[in-house]
């Protein structure tokens, strides 16, 4: 970690990657101008650190080295275009972090995907850690990755969740192995198109000595994984071939890596088919590494899921209630819809430009009614007359903090015995709440009082 003392740079955003990253630089010893959009408890910590604080800006100071950019960020913002007209380096937090690794670094192991990410990467991290390795997940799971890269004592493997916004700003990155876990239509708004976004995701399988493992029942992963320059594993819901995992009879088999069968695909959590396929990534990451095979199981029976993620909340008058807040775009949806076979389905949020119109028609005939919430709900609302044009529809239109209650009770009204009313929003939730945790908390208390009025 040398060459850092006296550069300027510029950290473009003080959230929880902006913030660490300055840290970083500044014990390193750069001298660090934070901009944001306003000032907040960061920014006033950052500058009782020593950093600058520049609010509103729209160029880099005269004599910036480099700036160093938060994931929010969108590529055509103006200090970005200002800086690049400069002929100012623009990195992303993630490629500062693979600067800052010291001699013998600990290896990644990254995944990036349209949805499944943060259960996949918990995943891996257990496995690691059933096999004694002083590992952590990081990323775009929470820990940013120069505090992940810079602990001491250091770690022996991270585990890299990477979503498309880091990888577009990290073309040094190359993980020991590598995987993209599905690809569909997600932040259009951000990156203009689906290929553009795609490519991102691509950018993860660059390395020549990089492992780089794809879900070979996704057509889109399945066909840029023939292209990528380093060894090429798969994972399937099949039977699995040479130099795949997949299941067979039951059980989760790995071909690629010699590990013949390992665990049962009743043992995964959450339930569903792809949270298996979820598994079996993880599973091919771990033994790209190494792992016995024995620590891969051990690690997926610990494994514990975070919150909001196919979340059994209850049962009410014979009727299920699921929260998969964080299926936050129609792929997701669609994911979670498919493990269940009577839904009256809560949906509703920020599309971000991303179609519903195939989600509807595959998940119609599952469908016993739709309670509709949130900014984009018309597009649901189309979607459902297009395909399904008999089944009950509510819309709620309030966004205040009773809202979900009304959600809630319009799908009881809706359900009847044996039916599974989920909160699968297919949207993101920023119109009404603080994100997709506030949304699920909001759904589970509303459930929990219709338990118990």
């Amino acid at each position: 970690m040398t060459g850092w003392r006296g550069l300027r740079v510029v950290v473009a955003g003080a959230g929880a990657s902006g913030e660490a990253a300055a840290r970083v630089l500044m014990r390193l010893g750069a001298a660090v101008t934070v901009v944001d959009r306003a000032a907040s408890m960061r920014t006033a910590a950052l500058a009782a650190g020593g950093a600058a604080i520049a609010l509103g800006v729209q160029a880099p100071p005269a004599g910036t080295d480099l700036l160093v950019v938060s994931p929010g960020w969108r590529p055509d913002a103006p200090l970005l275009t200002a800086a690049a007209a400069a002929g100012v380096e623009v990195i992303g937090e993630v490629e500062l972090a693979w600067r800052l690794r010291g001699p013998n670094p600990p290896p990644w192991l990254a995944l990036t995907g349209t949805n499944g990410k943060t259960t996949t990467v918990r995943m891996l991290e257990s496995m690691l850690r059933a096999a004694g390795e002083r590992a952590v997940a990081t990323g775009n799971v929470g820990l940013p990755v120069v505090d992940a890269v810079t602990a001491d004592p250091p770690y022996d493997v991270l585990a890299v969740e990477l979503s498309s916004f880091q990888l577009h700003s990290a073309p040094s990155v190359r993980p020991a192995a590598a995987a993209i876990l599905n690809l569909a239509p997600d932040h259009l708004d951000w990156h203009g198109d689906f290929a553009a976004y795609a490519a991102a995701k691509e950018l993860i399988w660059a390395g020549e000595k990089t492992v780089a493992i794809g879900n070979a029942d996704d057509p889109e992963v399945a066909g840029r994984l023939a292209a990528a320059p380093g060894r090429q594993v798969s994972f399937t819901l099949a039977e699995p071939g040479p130099d795949q995992l997949g299941v067979r009879g039951g059980r989760l088999v790995d071909r690629a890596f010699g590990g013949g069968a390992f665990a049962g695909a009743g043992e995964v959590r959450p339930a569903g088919p792809h949270n298996v396929a979820n598994a079996l990534a993880a599973a091919a990451l771990a033994r790209a590494h190494g792992l016995d095979p024995a620590a891969v199981a051990q690690g997926l029976r610990a494994f514990v899921p975070d919150p909001h993620r196919n979340d059994p909340v209850g049962d009410v008058a014979g009727v299920r209630y699921v929260d998969d807040s964080k299926a936050t775009n129609p792929h997701a949806a669609l994911a979670s819809l498919a493990a269940y076979d009577k839904v009256v389905w809560v949906a509703g949020g920020l599309l971000k430009g991303a179609p519903v119109d195939e989600l509807v028609a595959r998940v119609a005939d599952r469908l016993a009614g739709a309670v509709l919430l949130g900014a984009d709900r018309a597009a649901l609302v189309t979607a459902i007359a297009r395909h399904a044009p008999n089944l009950p529809v509510v819309t709620v239109s309030r966004t205040d903090d009773g809202a979900m209650s009304e959600v809630v009770e319009a799908a009881a009204a809706l359900a009847r015995p044996g039916d599974t009313v989920l909160l699968a929003p297919a949207a993101a939730s920023m119109d009404m709440f603080q994100d997709y945790k506030a949304r699920g908390d909001a759904f589970v208390a509303a459930v929990r009082a219709l338990a118990d009025p």
